[in-house]
């Protein structure tokens, strides 16, 4: 009788989740119900107080890439031991390796880059936290990464802010409100952004003549993230990033937009097909910099009122949606 309610239980979660994950492709849509599944079947949906989806899966196919991977936040009651939450990530990598987010590679090299993926967050497509980890804004903990690297380089608030804002409750509660008025950035968090992204672009750069590292993907994570960093700490939204090159082409002087249009072109056209540029990725430290330098410059000419408002898009990107998933 268990098992019989059990199936019958998964079978209305797929059947939930393909009624309502409209816009999302089906490699993702696939993986959010596997990872559901997983968690019900391991430790209960009911421990669960909120599933969040954030990123470029969220924006309805306008960023997606085939370097993007879907990240998913599950927010767990507080009574969920840690043992249990570390337990269950073991399924959850395979998950991703089986929905081809992440690679199998089990090599002294791609397991030193996997201690870096898992330090800083980047294209890890799941994080498991705890409710007071959240209302706490304990980023290392939300986001289960190292504590002292993101102590040290993380733009916390700013990657908190931007997580809110381009997010959207598939299950359960939605805590955001909880912690937005908590959530200010500063001019020493895009100093930490300037140099983390740089850090990355500079590791890109070292590591390109191994082309089975994929090294362009960590530098376009670094122009990208630049983007997305300076973008909320000028105008406190998470816009796709078309939008917010136009931004920043804007903030260029005259003579130098064209080249600044060409830059980002060219890794527009990357991020659909990556391949190794090394002029490109030369190019790309002194252009996080420039991005860096132009929002805290624009930013301070707002607030001494010498600009009257800031640059933003006639149109939102996404109409506010909902996701009513219950069990």
């Amino acid at each position: 009788m268990q098992d019989t309610n059990f199936i019958e239980t998964n079978e209305n979660i797929k059947n939930k989740i393909s009624s309502s994950l409209e816009g999302i492709n089906e490699q993702s849509r696939n993986y959010i119900k596997d990872v559901v599944i997983l968690i019900n079947k391991e430790i209960g949906i009911n421990k669960i107080i909120s599933v969040v989806l954030f990123g470029s899966q969220r924006s309805e196919g306008k960023e997606r890439t085939v370097i993007s991977d879907c990240d998913l936040l599950f927010i767990f009651k507080n009574r969920v031991s840690e043992r249990h939450i570390k337990e269950i990530e073991k399924y959850f990598i395979a998950l991703e390796i089986k929905h081809n987010f992440k690679e199998s590679n089990t090599n002294l090299i791609h397991t030193l880059l996997g201690v870096l993926q898992q330090s800083t967050g980047m294209f890890i497509s799941h994080f498991l936290t705890k409710q007071r980890y959240w209302e706490q804004l304990l980023f290392y903990k939300i986001f289960r990464v190292n504590k002292i690297f993101s102590a040290i380089f993380a733009p916390r608030n700013i990657v908190l802010g931007n997580v809110i804002e381009n997010s959207t409750v598939l299950y359960g509660e939605d805590l955001r409100p909880k912690i937005r008025p908590k959530i200010h950035s500063s001019i020493n968090e895009m100093f930490k952004s300037t140099i983390m992204n740089i850090f990355i672009s500079i590791f890109a750069i070292l590591i390109a003549p191994f082309k089975k590292l994929n090294p362009m993907k960590y530098q376009l994570e670094a122009i990208k993230w630049a983007l997305k960093t300076s973008n909320y700490y000028c105008f406190g939204d998470s816009e796709v990033l078309k939008n917010i090159i136009d931004r920043f082409i804007s903030l260029e002087k005259e003579e130098h937009q064209l080249k600044a249009e060409r830059f980002f072109s060219n890794f527009i056209k990357l991020r659909k097909s990556p391949v190794i540029d090394l002029d490109f990725m030369l190019r790309c430290p002194l252009r996080i910099i420039k991005i860096h330098v132009k929002a805290i410059v624009y930013k301070k000419m707002v607030k001494h009122k010498k600009l009257k408002i800031p640059l933003k898009p006639k149109k939102p990107i996404i109409p506010p949606r909902t996701f009513p998933i219950q069990f």
